[in-house]
Order: structure tokens, then C-alpha cells, then sequence
């Protein structure tokens, strides 16, 4: 019993620890638009102007954009470097040394990012969602940015030509007879070269494509499921029909 009990309470705190590291906010639902070509297009192209720099996606195929409608010369023209050849896998740019200096840490691989970070709060889609969308201006971090999901995040904002600059507002409010700081709005610092609604448009696209990318087949996956699910229900009444004429006669 006190083992269970000291399992208890170990589960609970790294739980807790766990909601601290994800700066405890609850997360914004991602649009779902797996089955979008043009946002899985659109989508594509931010990843390589803007993450691909940094972030790599080892277990990603360029030539596999084929599957959201790109031909090899769009691809080739329009999502690969220089150097990339059309069956190459999207390694980042930087050199893994100075993104170390840079950073602390090299980037994560973003392959399966929308996959590995789903909790109890919800998605990984809707973790990396919100991720984007709360990025602000702090400068007393290294990078001058900091994260209301991530909070003391060393990547900065990725983002911030098309969302712009901005700073949190918070008020104070009663929880539980503590007072607690929430966020109640943004002040701009300097504005970017999208509105808010075209930036968490082009977010929400970015998104889907990494949706996709953690798993290009679960369109069809899903597909085939609903085929075999409606085959098994058929082949339920033949066999259950079949099986009462087999016995009709039995007394």
C-alpha cells in the first residue's frame, strides 16, 4: 500500500511538472485541414521558408509533396535549396555547431512534432498551434522572446516578420482565493505584414502540414477504415442471416 501510495504522488507531481513546462494554458483547437491541398501547399511552403532553416525533417521525402498535389517542378523550383535534389530528405540549413552556440540545443527534428507533443490538454496539432500564436516580445530573454505555452522558450519567433512584434496584457483575478495573472489581450509593438486573421490563417496551414507530414498515408488510412467498417457491418447480417437459416430446422 505505501508504494502505491508513493506511485500516486510521483505520478502526480510529474504531471504537474509536466503542465508547468507547457506554461499551463489551456490550448486553441487547430483547424483541421488535412484533406486541403491548397492549405497543405500553402503549408509546405511556410515550413521551408521559415522552419526548414532551422528545424530539419529527416524522415521527410521532398518528392513525397507529390501526394499533396505538386508536381517535381513545382517542387523543385518553389520548396527546394541549391544544393536539395527532388528525392532528397528536408535537412535544416544551419550547421548543427552554431545552432548549439546559438541555442543551447540543436533543433528538434519536426518530422513527427505533430504526433509527439499530444497530451491531456490536447493535440499536437493544437499544441503547435497555440505555440505560434503566443509568442512575445521579452527582453530579458537571450533570444528577446519569450512564450505563453513555452515559457522561456530558447527558439525565437519564427514567425515575427508576418505576426509582428507585441507584448502581453495581464490582469489580475481570484482563483481558488490566490491571485493570479492571466492574459487578457496584446499590445502591439510593431505590427507584421499579415493581420491577425491572415496570420493565424497561414498558422493553421502550417499546421496541417505538419499534420500531414507526421503521417501522409492517414487520409487514406482513415478512407479504408470507413470501407472495412461498412464491409464488416454487411458481412454481420449475411453471416447472422446465414446462420439462422444453418439452424431453422434445429429443435
Amino acid at each position: 500500500m505505501k508504494k502505491i501510495l508513493v506511485g500516486f504522488m510521483l505520478a502526480l507531481g510529474l504531471s504537474g511538472a509536466a503542465l508547468a513546462a507547457g506554461g499551463g494554458i489551456p490550448l486553441d483547437k487547430a483547424p483541421k485541414r488535412t484533406n486541403d491541398m491548397a492549405a497543405l501547399q500553402n503549408g509546405a511552403k511556410i515550413f521551408v521558408n521559415y522552419c526548414l532553416s532551422c528545424h530539419s525533417a529527416a524522415f521527410m521525402r521532398f518528392n513525397r509533396l507529390r501526394d499533396i498535389g505538386l508536381n517535381d517542378k513545382q517542387i523543385a523550383e518553389n520548396l527546394t535549396f541549391t544544393t536539395d535534389k527532388i528525392g532528397d530528405t528536408m535537412k535544416a540549413a544551419i550547421d548543427p555547431k552554431q545552432a548549439k552556440q546559438w541555442f543551447g540545443a540543436n533543433p528538434p527534428d519536426l518530422t513527427l512534432i505533430a504526433r509527439s507533443r499530444s497530451s491531456g490538454a490536447g493535440t499536437g496539432a493544437d499544441y503547435v498551434y497555440t505555440l505560434l500564436r503566443t509568442y512575445y516580445r521579452d527582453d530579458t530573454k537571450p533570444t528577446g522572446w519569450n512564450n505563453l505555452a513555452f515559457p522561456n522558450i530558447g527558439m525565437p519567433n519564427p514567425l515575427w516578420e508576418l505576426q509582428g512584434e507585441r507584448r502581453p496584457v495581464y490582469e489580475t483575478v481570484m482563483s481558488h482565493g490566490h491571485e493570479v495573472h492571466q492574459v487578457k489581450g496584446w499590445d502591439v509593438v510593431k505590427p507584421g505584414t499579415l493581420t491577425q486573421a491572415e496570420y493565424d490563417n497561414n498558422v493553421g496551414d502550417l499546421v496541417a502540414y505538419l499534420q500531414w507530414m507526421a503521417e501522409p498515408a492517414q487520409n487514406s488510412r482513415v478512407r479504408i477504415g470507413v470501407w472495412v467498417l461498412l464491409f464488416l457491418a454487411a458481412f454481420t447480417v449475411v453471416a447472422w442471416r446465414l446462420n439462422a437459416a444453418y439452424w431453422k430446422d434445429v429443435k
